[in-house]
């Protein structure tokens, strides 16, 4: 059944197009407030010119049907892993690609670690200078306000955050109605700057765009960097794509997104040629003085609406990259019990709050925000068509080789040139997502080199799992009632725990059952592939228990999808065992990585959530045995 439709047959697509608008079009929605504003005080010149103006509008158009309408609706969103989109989705996808190497592969995780870093990048920018730029409009309805611009600000973002282990189920069904409004004030206000000076729609001509970089040379790179703040938001699209599908997203943007945001620029455009010293502020001069004050309720309800939508994604790609061994353990709260995607991942959701209050006290403006925000989100623009085009036109569509690179050099051409054009603004406040960004990077390359050397030092002493059937054979021990079910991640060797509870107890359960649990690069898996089961003989099963990436890993529900439990009637008869490693970091030690690395992998070890928590297992029928691993 296609994911347009219900049960019943009948089209999905009205409501899913709504909740697209609420979800996936709230940065790229709210971007009117400050884009024209920063693009036009980023010429230099103290009021704006004509061909300035024209220059301007014509590189934010043609900006938005090149980077957005082109390349991620008709292009980039034909890569979907299994209907789910996003970096985490793309790098999977990549990685299983018949024409990815060992090398290539390599390269595509490190790339994919750099994505999900910017992505973080960006979710911190993201709620700071979308709330800030709509509480600003009280500035000009009121000066006197000023001063309480900032604590407002804080206020809203404290109580937003702190709003998140509510969910969002109950407001979600709110905010594609209040979204659908603010487009159509968008289009409304714009179709009312048009009218002032309809010059403005001769910039759809886009020998403007390359008459402003002919006339202004360097200067227009840098307002080229401005100009990129009207397509942040774009890499939503595709990471919320396996949320509405690729169908509904498609017709939001064509037939509401695309047009109201183009006619609210080229009103800005128009009220700025009428009055040039409207350049202050644009977007809220656009509205009647009686009006001030209802557009900036709805320009703050607009921008909570793309903040929240940007912290969802952050915990919904933390979960990812948890399970594909990118970051550590966190606890994973559902807030919903009918949609499996609302969740609340605490130590995000806090690392986020802090990061935004520190660049809101830092900057305290939009405009100097700005001077952040872009760094971030062209470079994961760039990694989503480094890995993306490859997939579709070549994997996908059958292109050449040929055909496939010149058409990802063309597209790479204006990710390239968007982040050279952001790099600039690097020592005014780009260096926080590159920070932040860094300082990511470096815990999941850790956690991933440190995962890979510390599961080398567990099972290096392990036994086989044959030749250790074979001698329980020949030396029976007594049997207990019930079943024990021995976790590990080395299904071809006895689990530690199991041998542990021999050399102590001399007894073990009637029934053994060997456990493995594997995250797999798909989203989802369907009944049926869930269970892989093997039987042992002397009471001994060997099972493999799968999930999906965007998948909960609740084990006990999962082991009633195999045969062997699928009448499990009384799971207090059921024992869980976990080994516990105990690391021990005395001389010798390895060199590489270094010291200092291994000492940081330890203490997110020991930060990491149970796994317990983590595979949703009964506390009570836990037992846990330690042993000491030196790496």
């Amino acid at each position: 059944m296609s994911a347009t439709q219900d049960s019943s047959g009948k089209s999905r697509v009205p409501s899913l197009v709504i909740g697209a608008l609420g979800i996936v079009f709230g940065d790229i929605g709210t971007s009117p407030l400050y884009a024209i504003k920063e693009s036009l005080a980023a010429t230099g010149h103290g009021l704006p010119t004509t061909a300035d103006m024209l220059g301007v509008l014509s590189m934010i158009f043609w900006s938005l049907v090149v980077v957005i309408t082109i390349k991620y609706v008709l292009f980039i969103m034909r890569a979907d892993n299994k209907g789910e989109g996003g970096i985490m989705a793309l790098t999977a996808l990549a990685s299983r690609s018949p024409h990815a190497t060992p090398v290539w592969r390599i390269v595509i995780h490190f790339l994919g670690m750099c994505g999900l870093a910017l992505f973080f990048g960006d979710g911190v920018i993201t709620p700071a200078i979308s709330v800030l730029s709509a509480v600003e409009g009280l500035e000009l309805a009121t000066p006197q306000l000023q001063p309480v611009v900032l604590p407002i600000t804080l206020g809203i973002l404290c109580a937003l955050f702190l709003l998140q282990r509510r969910g969002t189920a109950g407001v979600g069904a709110m905010f594609g109605p209040i979204m659908i409004l603010w487009f159509a004030v968008l289009a409304v206000l714009g179709l009312n700057g048009i009218a002032k000076n309809p010059i403005v729609l001769t910039c759809l001509n886009p020998q403007f765009a390359i008459d402003f970089f002919v006339s202004y040379h360097g200067q227009a790179f840098f307002v080229l960097g401005a100009v990129f703040l009207s397509v942040t938001g774009a890499e939503a699209l595709y990471a919320d794509m396996g949320h509405f599908g690729a169908r509904p997203i498609r017709l939001a943007w064509l037939a509401l997104v695309f047009p109201a945001l183009t006619l609210n620029y080229f009103g800005q455009g128009g009220l700025i040629l009428q009055n040039p010293a409207a350049a202050a502020n644009p977007f809220y001069l656009l509205a009647p003085d009686w009006g001030l004050y209802p557009l900036v309720a709805l320009a703050t309800a607009a921008t909570v609406i793309a903040s929240q939508a940007v912290i969802s994604g952050a915990f919904s790609a933390a979960r990812q990259a948890m399970q594909l061994g990118f970051l550590p353990r966190m606890t994973v709260i559902h807030t919903s019990e009918q949609e499996e995607g609302q969740i609340y991942v605490p130590t995000i959701n806090w690392i986020l709050l802090v990061s935004v209050l520190i660049l809101v006290l830092g900057f305290q403006s939009s405009s100097r925000l700005a001077s952040a925000y872009g760094i971030a989100v062209t470079g994961a623009m760039v990694i989503d068509t480094t890995l993306a085009f490859g997939i579709v036109l070549r994997g996908m569509m059958g292109w050449t080789p040929l055909a496939t690179l010149s058409v990802t050099l063309f597209f790479l051409l204006f990710d390239t040139a968007f982040f050279a054009a952001n790099a600039l603004k690097i020592p005014e406040g780009g260096w926080f997502p590159l920070l932040l960004g860094s300082t990511i990077f470096l815990l999941m390359s850790t956690w991933k080199k440190g995962l890979v050397l510390s599961q080398e030092a567990i099972h290096k002493d392990e036994i086989p799992l044959k030749p250790f059937l074979r001698q329980f054979a020949a030396n029976p021990v007594p049997r207990a009632q019930g079943i024990g079910i021995y976790m590990t991640t080395h299904e071809t060797a006895a689990p530690r725990p199991l041998v542990q509870n021999l050399q102590h107890h001399w007894v073990i359960h009637e029934m053994v059952v060997i456990l493995s649990v594997q995250f797999l690069d798909t989203p989802y898996l369907v009944t049926g592939q869930r269970v892989e089961e093997e039987a042992l003989g002397d009471g001994f099963y060997r099972l493999v228990v799968r999930f999906g990436f965007a998948e909960t890993p609740d084990v006990p529900r999962a082991l009633q999808e195999g045969s062997l439990f699928r009448t499990w009637s009384n799971p207090d008869e059921t024992s869980f065992f976990l080994g516990r490693a105990v690391f021990d970091l005395k001389p010798p030690c390895r060199t590489s990585p270094p010291l200092w690395q291994l000492r940081l992998f330890l203490w997110m070890q020991r930060n990491a959530s149970s796994a317990v928590t983590w595979f949703c297992l009964p506390p009570h029928r836990v037992v846990e045995m330690g042993a000491l691993v030196r790496l």
